[in-house]
Formats: C-alpha cells, structure tokens, sequence
C-alpha cells in the first residue's frame, strides 16, 4: 500500500511552534495550494491543506518560513477524529509532513520573506544582490560546460547492457 503526498504552496499564516507535555516539538499550518486548470472567465481557485510537523521539522518551518512563504512539504495523509466543546464529532483530514524545503524562490536581502501574502518580493524591480560564498581557486572543480563531443567515448552497441 502507497501513502504519499507532495505539495507545494504558500503559507496562509505564520506556523507557531508548540510543545507536548512530553517535550516534543509540534505545529500545525495551513498551505494555499493552485489548482493546475482555471475555467474560462473565472479565476484560479486554491485548495487549503493543513499540515502538521514534528520534531526537528516543526522547528525548522517555525525558524525559517512565514507567512506568504512557498514551501514544498512531503508526508503522508492521515486522518483523524476528535469531539469538539460542543459535543459534535469532528473529522480531520491533514498531512503529516516528513520532509519540508524550499522551493528556490528568492528571499529579500534581510534574510526575511516578503510578509505582504500572495505578492512575494518581484523579480523584475532591481534588488541589492546578498553575498555569495565563492570556492577558492586552488580547490576549484573541473567545469563541463564547455565540453565538446569530443570529449566522451563512443560506446560499442554489441556489448549487453549491465541491467
């Protein structure tokens, strides 16, 4: 059997890291997530999925992501009942995350996100480039970038493939 799940999408608030009474670090969030299609005349529409972390996870999201933020989240479905002060049953839906990262989207030069929801930080307006970590020269990797054809070996078609 096969439980997977992988999204990518925006943080709807900022994520608040909680402790269990046994130490353990949690949060709970919320991703918008577009839909791939939009009909005619209408506008995109997004689904809303709460996530939960766990452990080292939670901390990280809770450390380096906020809301507006992009974040690719990789876990598992799970769902789950409880009974509401009122008495009624509830049924949660929720992925249990075990992986988060980045998505590559580029950060304003303090280090923070662009907290205005829905408008990251645009590319097309000139920003101060942040510093980046150069490899000293003497320890410099072979680049094939410029490579040509000549370069690689022609592989004989009689030989049996290993797999």
């Amino acid at each position: 059997m096969l439980n997977r799940v992988v999204l990518m999408g925006r943080l709807v608030s900022d994520p608040e890291l909680k402790t269990t009474p046994n130490g353990v670090s949690v949060t709970n969030f919320r991703i918008a997530v577009d839909r791939s299609y939009v009909r005619s005349g209408e506008e995109r529409k997004a689904d809303f999925i709460d996530i939960v972390c766990w452990r080292q996870t939670a901390e990280f999201v809770c450390r380096y992501f906020g809301k507006g933020a992009m974040i690719a989240v990789d876990g598992q479905l799970q769902t789950r009942t409880y009974q509401a002060k009122d008495g009624t049953n509830r049924y949660v839906v929720e992925v249990v995350a075990d992986n988060v990262s980045f998505t590559g989207e580029k950060r304003e030069s303090s280090g923070g996100y662009n907290q205005s929801y829905g408008s990251p930080q645009s590319y097309d307006q000139p920003q101060s480039q942040p510093q980046q970590y150069q490899e000293p020269a003497a320890q410099a990797q072979p680049s094939y970038q410029s490579g040509s054809n000549a370069d690689f070996q022609d592989m004989p078609l009689d030989d049996d493939l290993p797999f």
